[in-house]
């Protein structure tokens, strides 16, 4: 997390930063119109800018991934982005738009214009002066648009599928934004160092934006493979299912890492964590899927044995990559997942850390948890699986009690992120470096 708010506070403190080198909130004389002036550019250029980063982000480039600690963390940063965006751009909106009300309300009494006399314009600055009207006319639907699409994917209870058909449409809503911006942001900007980075980001991010209409977003990643074999486990709620990869594109994984999965494109791909160690002669992973929504519950009626699917992958850094000589993990729920894979990687693989591994559940089947004991036994992993109704929750103490020595192992959290929040700062309290707390934050919207 650290990560992500460092770069999200510096993005929006670097063009800040750059637009203030070019112009300056408190202009003179000081009236409430001049202020509007300056306030709409800055406002635009944050907006711009944010929404910008965002679709680059949405496009999933490998190169950020390693700094900003994962395309989760990198989900979060564009969730982020995209609310900035939303925020400023209203806040751009309504002085833009709302003073022009006033003064149609008489509130306000628009100052007059100078006479600009004969001023002739260069054909570039002449053309860009002639496009004003269209490009205010097709910013500000375009923002209405915008708006929904943002607010619709900030709705959980929005269905997924239909949040993966509309969402893409945001990139049409940008493209015409950064229209709206080329046209009217201030002439001079562009000779400044604010000009440039903006520019920068509207062309990365509208060449992010067509690789998202054109449906190619990750299309470098993606390899096929076929449904080999299907588990469900009823009281859990829970299906495994067995992929073998038909293609040489899947470069293999990481425990702890996830994948693209895509096995009907009207549904568009779903992020499912990998519950696998890899082996390059079987060439087979497995996805393990709780039914919490709307797609995942009618997993167990849609996927068949035999049925092609595309996998897009890996993406992660979720690893348990340290060298600290104890690691504790928390697989909460259907969070034990990566654990699992992990395990199956020590059990071919064996290291010298020691690990304890807590499962906290809701949910009890007996062949299940007989698995999961069979999988921590070959790793050589201590296993506490906790149900609530019998066990009562899992807090910090209850870890603390079980392992002494938790002031030389790293922490490794997967699951609700309420809970692995409340257990980072409780630790953080008793003196734990937040640093060696790891949480994947798998929530792709």
């Amino acid at each position: 997390m650290k990560n992500i708010k460092t770069a999200f506070i510096v993005f929006i403190a670097a063009l800040t930063g750059l637009w203030l080198l070019a112009d300056t909130v408190w202009p003179e004389p000081l009236t409430y119109f001049s202020f509007r002036s300056v306030f709409v550019q800055y406002t635009g250029i944050i907006a711009i800018g944010a929404m910008s980063a965002a679709t680059l982000l949405a496009f999933r480039p490998i190169w950020p991934e390693r700094h900003l600690g994962g395309l989760d963390k990198m989900y979060r940063l564009h969730k982020w982005l995209g609310i900035t965006a939303l925020v400023v751009g209203l806040v751009h909106w309504w002085w833009a738009k709302g003073t022009k009300w006033m003064v149609g309300w008489g509130w306000l009494t628009r100052p007059e214009r100078r006479p600009r006399g004969d001023q002739i314009y260069g054909p570039l600055e002449g053309w860009l002066r002639s496009q004003r009207g269209l490009a205010e006319f097709a910013g500000e639907w375009a923002f209405y648009a915008a708006v929904v699409l943002i607010v619709l994917a900030l709705w959980k209870r929005f269905p997924y599928h239909l949040f993966a058909r509309t969402h893409k449409w945001i990139a049409v809503a940008y493209l015409i934004l950064v229209y709206h911006a080329v046209i009217l942001i201030k002439t001079d900007y562009w000779s400044e160092p604010i000009g440039w980075a903006t520019g920068i980001l509207m062309l990365a991010g509208a060449g992010a934006a067509f690789i998202a209409l054109s449906r190619r977003i990750g299309h470098d990643r993606k390899a096929d493979g076929v449904i080999e074999e299907i588990t469900y486990y009823p009281e859990l709620r829970v299906l495994e299912t067995a992929i073998r990869m038909s293609d040489d594109r899947w470069k293999g994984h990481k425990a702890g890492q996830f994948a693209f999965v895509t096995s009907n494109k009207s549904e568009g791909a779903h992020p499912y964590t990998i519950a696998s160690a890899w082996d390059p002669k079987e060439r087979r992973i497995v996805f393990i899927t709780k039914a919490l929504g709307d797609h995942t519950g009618r997993l167990r009626d849609t996927l068949k044995v035999g049925m092609p699917v595309s996998v897009e992958g890996p993406y992660g850094c979720f690893t348990f990559s340290d060298q600290h000589p104890r690691q504790i993990w928390i697989g909460a729920g259907i969070g034990i997942t990566p654990f699992i894979a992990r395990m199956k990687h020590l059990a071919r693989s064996p290291s010298s850390q020691e690990i304890t591994l807590f499962h906290p559940t809701m949910d009890f089947e007996q062949v299940a948890i007989d698995k999961l004991t069979a999988d921590a036994r070959a790793a050589d992993v201590r296993l506490h699986v906790l149900v609530d109704a019998k066990d009562g929750l899992l807090d910090a103490d209850r870890i603390r009690q079980a392992v002494p020595d938790w002031r030389s192992a790293s922490i490794w959290f997967c699951g609700p992120p309420g809970f692995g929040e409340a257990l980072r700062k409780d630790f953080v309290a008793h003196g734990f470096d937040a640093s060696k707390f790891h949480q994947e934050l798998f929530e792709m919207r």
